[in-house]
């Protein structure tokens, strides 16, 4: 069983990293090739995962970060089948506890480069609780959540993100729950870096995971990706060639919010409600919004740009870094308090088993 032994080989390393020790002097030149492993990759033909996949094996290499030191942790689901195919250290985990795994992980090895593969089913439902308080903490993790508004593993139920009216095998009538905006939670939970991207668009892929390595602190990227098979076409309007340019807007820093086919296009604030304008039309760039990877205040607006893109007059959905903020990390404020305590007073084990909490029992 090559999955079981493979978890024996990551928690021997954890427990005693010197048993996995590197005896050469200079690192390989990887490539996307050094990540791929000898496992069938098994997802259904089609399925957008194939493409983040192939871009996390792409971007892996460029990050100088020895395979050795790269986890790979999932829950349950679809996603979660991602550590059997990166040739680097990982485990398949349970449903939802992904977070937790990783945060023992980076408390107990803060060296490490952890990265939590999750989907919209695992983090958001049974696994919320754990995935809003691994934010709030900011460990140096980076979680990729990647969002298909369904259960795929168990055949098509709705999620917390299908939206309203949903008709799935478990609402047959059409979903009544109002759907989970990830951004929104994630901002709503204090996380220090928030994006979103899509399958459909490795170059931009590519580059948030770049961005998400390179923050220091717990990286929450959403990732729109496709089920061909209990959901086809859930972002179609935002991938398709004949709609995405009109349907999209990609935030960079410093640049003003502009979109459509010939950027012709521009979003400016009216008080705090942002409003499209025609550029060319009494309006110029230097009216519109610029966006600031710093601002929390706008970060807020715009992740509730979230309309339904089959309603006429809604926002093109943004697609890029929302927020970015520094802030100290869990593992190294941890280590710190540890190192405090053992200036002050040496650990003394019986005095604290004979401490003040003790009670007699008649």
């Amino acid at each position: 069983m090559i999955s079981l032994a493979r978890q024996v080989i990551f928690i021997k390393f954890v427990l005693n990293p010197n048993d996995m020790s590197d005896t050469t002097t200079t690192a390989p030149v990887l490539t996307a090739k050094d990540f791929v492993t000898d496992q069938e990759v098994r997802w259904c033909p089609g399925c957008g995962d194939y493409s983040i996949l192939a871009q996390v094996q792409k971007v892996m290499p460029t990050l100088g970060v020895p395979r050795e030191n790269i986890v790979i942790i999932s829950g349950i689901g679809c996603s979660s089948r991602f550590p059997y195919y990166m040739n680097t250290y990982g485990m398949h985990s349970i449903h939802g506890r992904a977070t937790a795994v990783a945060s023992g992980l980076k408390a107990s090895r803060p060296e490490l480069s952890v990265w939590i593969v999750t989907g919209d089913g695992d983090s958001l439902s049974i696994g919320g609780n754990h995935t809003i308080h691994l934010l709030r903490r900011n460990f140096d993790v980076n979680v990729l959540l990647f969002n298909n508004q369904i259960y795929g593993l168990t055949k098509g139920q709705y999620s917390p993100t299908s939206e309203e009216r949903k008709v799935t095998k478990s609402t047959p009538m059409g979903s009544i729950d109002h759907p989970f905006n990830p951004l929104a939670l994630a901002l709503g939970a204090d996380a220090t870096f928030v994006a979103r991207t899509m399958d459909r668009d490795p170059k931009h892929l590519q580059a948030l995971l770049i961005r998400a390595n390179q923050h220091k602190g717990t990286s929450f990227l959403e990732i729109y990706q496709n089920c061909n098979i209990f959901n086809d076409g859930a972002f179609e309007i935002f991938t398709e060639k004949g709609t995405k340019p009109q349907e999209t807007l990609f935030l960079e820093q410093g640049q003003p919010l502009v979109f459509g086919a010939n950027k012709d296009k521009g979003i400016k604030l009216d008080g705090f409600k942002p409003i499209v304008v025609d550029l060319g039309n009494g309006h110029s760039p230097d009216d519109l919004w610029v966006h600031d990877e710093a601002d929390i205040y706008k970060a807020q607006i715009l992740t509730r740009i979230f309309d339904d893109p089959k309603i006429e007059g809604h926002l093109p959905r943004p697609f890029g870094v929302f927020y970015k903020t520094d802030r100290a990390c869990y593992e190294d404020v941890m280590a710190m308090q540890l190192e405090e305590a053992k200036a002050k007073k040496p650990a003394d084990l019986d005095k604290l088993l004979r401490g003040n909490e003790v009670w007699t029992i008649a």
